[in-house]
Order: structure tokens, then C-alpha cells, then sequence
């Protein structure tokens, strides 16, 4: 039988499509976020587009202030009267904004007063009031892009799926007995020194199930209780932890076998694993999925952690590695039955 598609990838990426989505606008509804969630070269993009936009859009204003006021007029900017500087005689002509001499010149302007770099080569005067209100009005756009830009570069740099990478779970799951019981076990590490606090993980099941009503749930999710050696959901991510899940009635692999096993192709089994960055605050959240020919029947995880000079060493060369132990091959639901006749 040809295998499964994934729901959930190794490495945690959702193998999810969305298509035909009809309602595109919602995203706009939530520009931060859209823009957040683009890859880095469309976010560059935007970004280099809405400076040269704005750059152009008020190099134009700037450009029609300086022609509506005759800046512009040659004459009118070089003539001088004969009678300049002599007492009751007319003032000579003040320009809107100095030095301004054509589109290039408005648009060099532009930049100026939106990165506020000020060669000191153009000046706005207060003959215009129209020009003293653009000028704000620039500066205003100017800070919201630059606010915007700043805090979507923060948030791409710093998304908690970042954190996740150095967060791993075991190549293999395993089935074996603890305590008497059979158990599904995983492994899972992490490899900063900066904690994850208050990690919290959790289990769920995904298969293709048909209803009493003849309902077909392609992809039905199904949270399966889970142990860990600390108890509960809570752990403490200081070493490496194996996590495991005591097959009993109530597990949806009370009634796999060694020998069916790896005919339930349909089966896989999701770990969600959630906690805050200890350096930054964020909650982040690692994933992974077992299949059913990645779990192996009757192995255990080798140890890799030692006291070696008076501190605890992990050996991750290991983190995957398991031996071959006893375990019956045998259902849960039999194993239990077997036990109760004794």
C-alpha cells in the first residue's frame, strides 16, 4: 500500500495546503502579521517600495509647491531689483524651499527630510505655510514606516519557531514494557543552556476514521494521555527526557501488535512540545510525527547521560540510539487479558 502523506513533518512544518481561499481580504485586515509571516525577500520588498513610493510621492508635492509658488521661474529666482537693500524698497523674492530647481532637486529634498540626513544645500522657509504642513506630514509618514520596518525585521528575526531548532526529539519512537505495562516512548532534548520554562508536552493521534453514521474523518485528532518523569505535562528540559505513554485501554494502541504494526499506515502520532524562551520571553512550540515504520517494537533508548567530575555529562552521539529488550508481541489488550487470567 502506498504510504501516507504526512500531516506533521519531521521537522514540525505542517504538510497542510490552503487552497482556494476566497476571502483574501482578511489578511489585509492584519497587516503586521501578513507581513510578518512573508518570506524575507517579499518583506525587503515591500519595505524598499514603500521608501521609494513615499520618497517620490513627496518629492512630487514638494516639486508642485515650488512650481505653484514660482520657484521654478528663472527669471523671477534671478532677477534682482536695482533697488534691493535701499530703505522702503521691495523685498526680494523668498523661495518655498531653497535651492529647489526641478523634479531631481524636490526629490533629493524629499529624502532629506524624510531620513533626516540635512546636507543644509535646501531649506523649507516660513513664506509658505503649505510647505511647513507637508513637511510635517512627511516626517509623520517617514516614523510610521520606520516604525513598522523596525518591528517586522524584530519580529522575523526573533519568531519562536527560532528557538524550536535547537529543540529535538528522537529519529524513532519505541514500544516496550515499563513497569510491567507496555509503553510508547520518545526521547527529547535540548540543546542550548537556556532553559525552556514551563515546558509543557502533549500527544495526539491522527487517522482516518469512519463514524457509526458512515462519516469519514480524514484527519481525526485524538489526544492520548501521556506520562513523563517528573508527572504530568510539566517538565523540567534541563537533560535530555524520554516521554512515554502507557498503552492501556483507553489508548487508541490498545489493539496494535508487532505483526499489524506497520500495516496502519494510516496512523501517525503528532508531539507538540510548548514553552517560554527563558532569554526572551516567547512562548515557542516544537513539533514532530512518528509514523508507524518509524516505531520500533520491543527496543528501549540507550542511557546518555553520566556523572563524570562531579557534573552531569549527555552524550548526544546517543540521543537516538536503542537496544533490542524482552517485550511480548502481543497487543495491549491481550498482555492485559493474560495478566488477569494468571
Amino acid at each position: 500500500r502506498e504510504r501516507r502523506a504526512r500531516f506533521v513533518g519531521k521537522n514540525g512544518a505542517c504538510n497542510v495546503a490552503h487552497k482556494n481561499i476566497r476571502e483574501q481580504g482578511r489578511f489585509l485586515q492584519d497587516v503586521f502579521t501578513t507581513l510578518v509571516d512573508l518570506k524575507w525577500h517579499h518583506t525587503l520588498l515591500i519595505f524598499t517600495m514603500s521608501f521609494l513610493c513615499s520618497w517620490l510621492l513627496f518629492g512630487m508635492v514638494w516639486w508642485l509647491i515650488a512650481f505653484a509658488h514660482g520657484d521654478l521661474d528663472h527669471s523671477t529666482r534671478l532677477q534682482r531689483d536695482p533697488r534691493e537693500g535701499v530703505e522702503g524698497a521691495p523685498a526680494s523674492f523668498v523661495p518655498c524651499v531653497t535651492s529647489i530647481h526641478s523634479f531631481t532637486s524636490a526629490f533629493l529634498f524629499s529624502i532629506e527630510v524624510q531620513v533626516t540626513i540635512g546636507f543644509g544645500g535646501r531649506m523649507v522657509t516660513e513664506e509658505c505655510p503649505a510647505a511647513i504642513l507637508v513637511l510635517i506630514v512627511q516626517n509623520i509618514v517617514g516614523l510610521v514606516i520606520n516604525a513598522i520596518m523596525l518591528g517586522c525585521i524584530f519580529m522575523k528575526t526573533s519568531q519562536a519557531h527560532r528557538r524550536a531548532e535547537t529543540l529535538i526529539f528522537s529519529k524513532h519512537a519505541v514500544i516496550a514494557l515499563r513497569e510491567g505495562k507496555l509503553c510508547f516512548m520518545l526521547r527529547v532534548g535540548d540543546l542550548r543552556k537556556s532553559m525552556i520554562i514551563s515546558a509543557t508536552i502533549r500527544m495526539q493521534v491522527v487517522k482516518k476514521t469512519t463514524s457509526l453514521e458512515g462519516e469519514v474523518v480524514p484527519l481525526n485528532q485524538i489526544d492520548i494521555q501521556m506520562e513523563n518523569p517528573v508527572g504530568g505535562n510539566s517538565i523540567f528540559l534541563v537533560s535530555p527526557l524520554i516521554i512515554y505513554h502507557v498503552i492501556d485501554k483507553n489508548s487508541p494502541l490498545y489493539d496494535i501488535s508487532p505483526v499489524n504494526l506497520h500495516h496502519h499506515e494510516d496512523l501517525e502520532i503528532i508531539v507538540i512540545l510548548e514553552g517560554v524562551v527563558e532569554t526572551t520571553g516567547i512562548t515557542t512550540q516544537a513539533r514532530t510525527s512518528y509514523l508507524a515504520d518509524e516505531i520500533l517494537w520491543g527496543q528501549r533508548f540507550v542511557p546518555i547521560v553520566a556523572e563524570e567530575d562531579g557534573r552531569y555529562s549527555v552524550d548526544y552521539s546517543k540521543f537516538g540510539n536503542t537496544v533490542k529488550v524482552p517485550t511480548p508481541s502481543c497487543t495491549a489488550r491481550q498482555l492485559e487479558e493474560d495478566k488477569s487470567i494468571m
